[in-house]
């Protein structure tokens, strides 16, 4: 019988110290949007492209790590994770044209997987209980949030005493501050004796047969369309959109002194609301059908972002906006991680999610190359966030015929 175990072990506080540090990061891209694009003259879609394109090379390089993680070890892969980072910061911060940069964020993404959701959650998943699995899983991703809550402050911040260059270089040392959490993440291997007696092509196989997995795959490519999309655009579009309040009215009135102030503080809202949520997410998780939870959270996610666009947009409803998306923002990740898990098993769980988080990241490339693109073409945001709508509501339906059962290997199947 496997042993309970405490919820907060040494493995789950250093996870959520590495994934606290990659989002403050990454979450802080969407500020860089103006400075970068006045600096160079650049049109919005270059530096919009660069980011798809670290959300694509993240898609990418989740699987590849999770796989990685399973055959030579978890810190291996996050010590390539974050040197990758940290290398694409630096040399991105010395790029001088449109294509290098793009060319560079490559090394970006690949290093936001390598210290990502599909490295860390595994390792976490098998180092907890299966009571608490859900809820531990639900407290990294409120770990995510919470570098999110600091980390397109802290970049707005050094951006009035530095050039936007300095601030990479300075978020590449940052980012290999996650080595010191490196001792600590030792999990053991909670997997099944069936699960281990099991090759990774065996158990891809069949899960690459089942629609419920095809499922999970298309129902997660709205998450990182919205995700992506908001994090890279929404500070720009606020700045914009609400630059012809009076800086001395409404704005003063809350305490935030510019129309840039309140975009990148709306990023924050998002990621502090996010860590209620996303512990909420995986404590339900425990308790109700995942898959319903997860049809609910993208159905919430459609209305509230119907209501926002069709409504003005004031500072008020901006701050309003980034509270309720915020607690459904990262809530998915716990239930979807935790939904393949239980479905396919913990030994190749890693490889699992990197493959369906590849779902979410091609989302992710579109919502912040479309949002670029259709910016320079219409001068506003409004056509790709109807789309972001859409898919949305696409999404919440998509999850309610899965299966959400454990899928056994076939009686006598061979390793």
């Amino acid at each position: 019988m496997q042993r309970a175990l405490p919820l907060f072990t040494p493995v789950l506080i250093a996870g959520c110290a590495v994934i606290l540090l990659n989002f403050a990061i990454r979450a802080s891209f969407g500020v860089f949007q103006i400075p970068i694009a006045t600096d160079f003259g650049w049109p919005r879609a270059e530096f919009s492209l660069a980011i798809a394109i670290q959300n694509l090379a993240w898609g990418f390089g989740q699987p590849i790590f999770g796989a990685m993680a399973e055959k030579w070890g978890d810190r291996r892969a996050i010590i390539s994770g974050a040197v990758l980072y940290a290398l694409g910061l630096v040399l991105t911060a010395y790029a001088t044209t449109p294509a290098q940069m793009q060319f560079l964020e490559v090394l970006v993404g690949f290093g936001i997987a390598g210290t990502g959701f599909g490295v860390v959650l595994a390792v976490v998943g098998r180092a907890s209980s299966a009571e608490n699995r859900s809820l531990s899983l639900g407290i990294v991703t409120a770990a995510g949030s919470a570098g999110q809550v600091v980390g397109a402050p802290l970049a707005q911040y050094l951006l009035g005493s530095y050039h936007w260059q300095s601030v990479f270089l300075i978020f590449a040392a940052i980012i290999l501050l996650a080595l010191f959490a490196l001792p600590f993440m030792r999990a053991p291997e909670r997997a099944s004796r069936a699960e281990l007696a099991e090759s990774l092509g065996t158990v891809l196989g069949r899960a690459m047969r089942d629609p419920t997995f095809a499922m999970i795959f298309l129902g997660f490519f709205s998450c990182g369309y919205q995700l992506a999309f908001i994090t890279a655009h929404f500070p720009a579009m606020v700045t914009e959109m609400c630059a012809a309040i009076d800086p001395s009215g409404a704005l003063a009135s809350i305490g935030i002194t510019s129309t840039a102030a309140l975009g990148a503080i709306s990023v924050a809202v998002i990621g502090l609301a996010n860590i209620v949520g996303s512990i909420f997410a995986g404590w339900l998780g425990n308790r109700y059908t995942k898959k319903y939870l997860l049809a609910g959270i993208y159905a919430l996610r459609t209305i509230a972002a119907g209501v926002f666009i069709l409504l003005p947009i004031t500072p008020a409803s901006v701050l309003i906006f980034s509270a309720v998306m915020g607690v459904l923002w990262l809530a998915t990740v716990p239930l979807t991680s935790g939904l393949v898990a239980h479905i396919y098993g913990l030994r190749y769980m890693g490889t699992l999610y990197g493959i369906v988080f590849f779902s979410h990241q091609l989302g992710s490339f579109l919502g912040v190359w479309l949002g670029g693109r259709m910016y320079d073409t219409y001068g506003n945001y409004t056509l790709v966030w109807w789309f972001g709508v859409g898919i949305g509501a696409f999404s919440a339906l998509i999850h309610l015929p899965i299966q959400e059962r454990v899928l056994e290997a076939p009686a006598g199947a061979a390793a």
